[in-house]
């Protein structure tokens, strides 16, 4: 609580009721009541995570739209209130299941990936990018985590990881929400504009971890009215991440206390598919060559 009212203060904004909506991790939420105004702070006690306000500011700069951000300063944000809003609501589950709503979120990525390209070849060299974790170090700690050292797909993915890592490197890097779930959703009540909030692991990457992100938690219908309105999509990005992507996530996976239960499917994938992605990726790169 001390920190909320030290950086409403700093803010200069007064405030008569404040409910606290989460602490965790470093970072202090919650619901402030100013005059009329119902308000939403996030106070960053981690240093790292200091970053969302970066990222906020890019994105205004950009004219990818946001929450409307009332007040800050370099350890916290002021942000409007969803739940006040005669505009917006938060996104539920039954949203990934409209079609409409997969429209307009599918103009809100296109935005933020056509405009982030120019900004991560300006800005990007300190960006978060997932396809850092790709590496030789972070294979082997999957292997260790997961006791799977003698499965053969591991000698297939070090015989070819120069070459996977060459074609990685040839993807576009833009700018990537990375975080994609209805809890982070913004939705206008009249369903005219959709975006998403929460910019913690907003990135940079090639664009279709994004789009691939979104399809895997939309419902069939609204997959095909996301990808009709975002458009075209690059068929290296798509070939390598279907490579890169398992890879990163399982390495995710393992670096949690706990192996989470969602990730088990990671590992079928590991013994079963992935080979055959691997081999599809290198040897079409190499009759590209040749």
């Amino acid at each position: 609580m001390d920190c909320i009212r030290k950086e409403l203060e700093r803010m200069g904004v007064c405030c008569h009721d404040i409910c606290i909506l989460q602490d965790k991790d470093g970072i202090v939420v919650a619901r402030v009541q100013s005059g009329a105004r119902s308000c939403v702070l996030k106070c960053f006690q981690v240093e790292a995570y200091r970053r969302e306000i970066s990222n906020y500011q890019a994105l205004r700069s950009l004219h990818v739209p946001t929450l409307a951000v009332l007040a800050q300063t370099d350890s916290a944000l002021l942000l409007e209130d969803v739940d006040a809003s005669p505009v917006y609501r938060l996104g539920t589950a039954a949203d990934l299941a409209d079609p409409v709503v997969a429209m307009r979120l599918a103009g809100w990525y296109r935005q933020l990936h056509q405009r982030g390209y120019a900004h991560v070849a300006r800005h990007g060299a300190g960006l978060y990018d997932e396809a850092d974790f790709f590496t030789r170090e972070h294979i082997a700690e999957i292997q260790e985590k997961t006791g799977t050292q003698a499965d053969a797909v591991w000698g297939l993915l070090e015989e070819r990881f120069d070459a996977i890592c060459e074609m990685l490197g040839r993807t576009r890097r833009t700018l990537t929400y990375n975080d994609f779930y209805h809890t982070n959703l913004v939705v206008a009540r009249d369903r005219s504009a959709a975006l998403m909030f929460d910019y913690n692991l907003l990135g940079k990457g090639y664009a279709y971890s994004d789009v691939r992100n979104v399809l895997s938690s939309l419902a069939p219908q609204s997959r095909d009215a996301f990808l009709a309105a975002y458009g075209a999509v690059d068929p290296l990005e798509m070939a390598v991440d279907d490579v890169v992507s398992p890879v990163v996530t399982l390495y995710m996976a393992c670096r949690r206390p706990r192996f989470p239960s969602w990730a088990e499917g990671l590992i079928d994938e590991m013994h079963t598919a992935l080979a055959d992605k691997i081999r599809r990726l290198t040897d079409g790169a190499s009759k590209q060559t040749t």
